[in-house]
């Protein structure tokens, strides 16, 4: 099966992740696959938009970048047409992004089937967070997109349902959440040996992953980790970096716990799940209702007790008190009651632990299984047969 994977990423963050992720386990089931986007800045880091992207948002008015951004649709309608005319596609495969609407023209001139992967409404997002210059083009340009797609693969059943209060069929949706590569958590070092690496043993590692914002409030977690004893050895280890670390860390300083925290940087993907071994309590902090956080995923893998926001997108992965610790966001001190539940309790730490790892092969959550789901829905839609290797993952 020939899929044409379609996207306008040009980031190094969680959104290429997914994208090369999803391409490695189409590819590992036998289907061949070929990208139609833009080029990936070499100076990009995880968390912004890098090359000439970020430039055109840092130098344009949001007025003229919207329309730029429509304008864009051109170019990659004419790259479209040319991996259609040389690769001969059975299908398209297209990762939303507001004001794309190549794919769908693509789709209706050449005749061939169009699955929409969707992890926010962008119109509904950028309108409420980086706020929009053409709400009304936003959002025709969005249902536009949502109501032509074949196929539609929301992240989460939240995100389905605002999906088909915007007038898609619920016929035409599929919920896929994210997921993670077991490939990557092999041959991975126990915790111990990971506090060792780090310089923190015999410390309780509370992790968090990420690009760390100041929505992500890890100031209230040094607050906390500053009224712990210092016997109780509590440490904030952050993989990542981000805006918000200046702040965090003149947070520790004022409160005289800066040996109480340690951020690694920007570190490559490949290297988060050796590092992140290190966790004893991982943190999933306050996030938007209908998102799929990448990180969510990876602490299952790793079998860490995960501390989250008690909300609906969390209920549809996890279990309060089987598989983590959820708190209510709305509470002033949630997560602190959470930390405080699980600071204390060894053998309840474990459990959710033990717990959380069995998740991701109770609701299938690989990529290799989301990427057969997504062959065997192109090979209904183009009425041709799965690869061998497709038909023999268990979806």
């Amino acid at each position: 099966m020939k899929i044409l994977y379609h996207h306008r990423t040009a980031s190094r963050d969680g959104q290429s992740t997914h994208i090369q992720e999803m391409i490695s386990g189409l590819r590992s089931i036998g289907c061949e696959i070929e990208e139609s986007a833009p080029s990936i800045g070499d100076d990009n880091q995880s968390g912004g938009s890098g090359g000439w992207v970020g430039k055109l948002k840092a130098n344009l008015p949001s007025s003229i970048y919207e329309l730029a951004e429509l304008a864009y649709s051109f170019v990659a309608y004419r790259r479209l047409a040319q991996k259609i005319t040389a690769f001969k596609p059975h299908g398209i495969y297209e990762r939303y992004n507001l004001y794309l609407l190549a794919g769908i023209w693509a789709k209706k001139k050449y005749g061939l089937p169009l699955i929409l992967e969707v992890n926010a409404p962008m119109a509904l997002e950028r309108r409420q967070y980086g706020g929009l210059s053409w709400p009304r083009l936003a959002d025709w340009a969005e249902r536009y997109v949502w109501r032509n797609a074949d196929v539609i693969l929301p992240v989460t059943q939240v995100l389905a349902d605002y999906m088909v209060s915007q007038g898609v069929s619920p016929n035409r949706i599929v919920v896929i959440p994210n997921g993670v590569n077991e490939e990557h958590y092999q041959n991975l070092p126990t915790t111990e040996e990971a506090k060792q690496r780090l310089g923190l043993t015999g410390k309780l590692v509370i992790g968090f992953t990420g690009f760390v914002r100041e929505w992500d409030r890890l100031d209230r977690i040094m607050k906390w980790i500053a009224l712990q004893p210092a016997e109780a050895g509590a440490h904030l280890l952050v993989i990542g970096d981000g805006p918000a670390r200046a702040e965090i860390e003149a947070c520790a300083a004022s409160l005289g716990v800066s040996d109480r925290l340690s951020f690694t940087g920007v570190v490559g993907r490949e290297e988060v799940p050796a590092i992140a071994m290190a966790f004893d309590i991982a943190l999933q902090t306050a996030l938007v209702p209908y998102a799929s956080p990448l990180c969510l995923f990876e602490y299952l893998a790793l079998a860490k007790a995960i501390v989250a926001p008690d909300q609906p997108n969390h209920h549809e992965i996890l279990t309060d008190r089987l598989d983590a610790i959820l708190y209510d966001p709305d509470d002033d001190q949630g997560i602190e009651k959470a930390l405080d539940t699980l600071l204390t309790a060894p053998e309840m730490r474990a459990q959710i632990a033990h717990e959380a790892q069995r998740v991701i092969e109770r609701k299938s959550l690989t990529w290799k299984q989301h990427a057969s789901k997504v062959a065997g829905l192109f090979a209904k839609k183009a009425a041709i047969s799965l690869p061998v290797a497709a038909s023999s993952v268990r979806a």
